[in-house]
């Protein structure tokens, strides 16, 4: 088996029209995809090597120093399987966008580093 990192991406306008939901409205669809997505970890806990966790705000680091970022990324999460098309179908119907604002998840495998 191989290990497949999964990348949770929303757009940033997605994220804005989350935060400008009524207050209880959002607290209950928040409610309701944590318990989906806990649901989703239990029934692919034999596919989950490594948990990931949701992600911040962005610095971008570059030739020019450090500055502050905006992008789709929203969570990551690494699973094995046998086949690229095996793990990324374990994200359909994922509470990450039939619940939450996201908008796909994108999965590639891990591959070795290369050795000098």
């Amino acid at each position: 088996m191989k290990n497949y990192l999964a990348v949770f991406l929303g757009k940033p306008e997605a994220m804005d029209a989350w935060k400008a939901l009524p207050e209880a409205e959002r607290r209950d669809r928040e409610k309701r995809g944590i318990e989906a997505w806990h649901k989703w970890v239990a029934d692919n806990k034999g596919a989950v090597t490594e948990m990931g966790s949701p992600l911040g705000k962005t610095k971008r680091v570059d030739k020019n120093g450090v500055s502050d970022a905006r992008n789709e990324l929203g969570a990551w999460i690494v699973v094995k399987a046998n086949t690229q098309d095996e793990a990324a179908k374990l994200f359909l119907n994922h509470p990450h966008f039939t619940i939450f604002p996201g908008d796909s998840v994108e999965v590639m495998e891990c591959l070795p580093i290369p050795q000098a």
